[in-house]
């Protein structure tokens, strides 16, 4: 009783220190207050529809009102060939993302950190920044133009009396375009990140280095890198947790039925059910479910594994 009392009387003080910092910086408060209303609003509220997972929707019901069903949608979508084959493309797409994407924006903000200072970095920034703005629907256009069959690089193949290529049709070639053409679009925007943490590297690295007689990548290497792994461990982390997430606005302006068998992912899988059929929410909120718990999983076992390894994580 006396060792409750000594931890009440403890968390007491505690609990008023808390609450007199709040309003010592209640102008801070303020402007959190907006974030955090749209963050309830927006993200916190909408989590009771996952209850439509365990649901059969009616319409004239409405969510809460509709009657219970258990796992009888679970039932449904593993007894779905479909659903497997779009689980299989979305796994294999997004780990050779991580393969083939994400060192990419680390590359690119390693090789413009070597042109610092000047004003051909200012100007190769720009450019490899600006395809970010652009939409996957005016990007999708641009490449069917260019790789379509009666697209420009065609026509060039032909002009050379070569075979025209069915690029956008052929199931050995669309995930490459796939790979090729995200880094055109987001590499130059991701690697913001990696050169706003170069940016926070003490110069005085380079400059002892460079008094040691260290080349330019050497100090790449030694400090540079090293200097920068934090974030990248972070990002890792990030995209890991997103790995049932392959990109559906890219997959679904760049892919036709022919290149389906691999193209299609549980993001077009869900938009098929829900809107090109019989309208089952139900079953795509139960297929919805099952990609955020799965991401889930990834996320905090990526987490817990870069810690066990000594690096920094999310969560503490």
């Amino acid at each position: 009783m006396a060792a409750t009392r000594k931890k009440a009387s403890a968390g007491a003080p505690a609990q008023r220190s808390l609450w007199k910092r709040i309003l010592m910086n209640w102008q801070i408060y303020v402007l959190l207050l907006p974030g955090l209303i749209w963050y309830i609003v927006f993200c916190y509220f909408p989590m009771g529809g996952l209850s439509l997972a365990f649901k059969t929707y009616k319409a004239n019901l409405g969510i809460w009102g509709s009657p219970w069903a258990g796992l009888t949608n679970y039932n449904f979508v593993f007894r779905d060939p479909e659903f497997f084959r779009a689980l299989g493309n979305t796994i294999v797409i997004s780990l050779s993302r991580l393969v083939f994407q994400f060192p990419v924006p680390v590359v690119l903000a390693l090789l413009l950190n070597e042109l610092r200072g000047s004003r051909t970095q200012r100007v190769l920034q720009t450019i490899y920044t600006f395809p970010h703005f652009l939409s996957w629907v005016i990007v999708a256009s641009v490449m069917l133009n260019l790789l379509g069959n009666n697209g420009t690089v065609n026509a060039a193949l032909g002009a050379a009396g070569l075979e025209p290529v069915n690029f956008l049709g052929d199931e050995k070639l669309f995930r490459p375009i796939l790979y090729i053409s995200e880094n055109w679009k987001s590499a130059g925007w991701s690697a913001i990140i990696y050169m706003a943490a170069i940016a926070g590297i003490d110069t005085e690295q380079y400059e002892a280095a460079t008094i040691d007689g260290a080349g330019r990548l050497q100090k790449m290497l030694y400090i540079t890198l090293p200097g920068v792994k934090a974030t990248v461990v972070v990002m890792f982390i990030l995209a890991v947790g997103g790995i049932m997430n392959a990109g559906f606005d890219q997959i679904f302006n760049l892919s036709n039925p022919v290149v389906r068998n691999v193209s299609d992912i549980l993001d077009t899988y869900i938009y098929r059910i829900t809107f090109q059929s019989s309208a089952d929410f139900s079953f795509s909120t139960a297929i919805a479910l099952f990609k955020s718990v799965i991401n889930f999983i990834f996320l905090i076992s990526c987490d817990r594994i870069s810690k066990l390894v000594g690096e920094s994580g999310l969560f503490a």
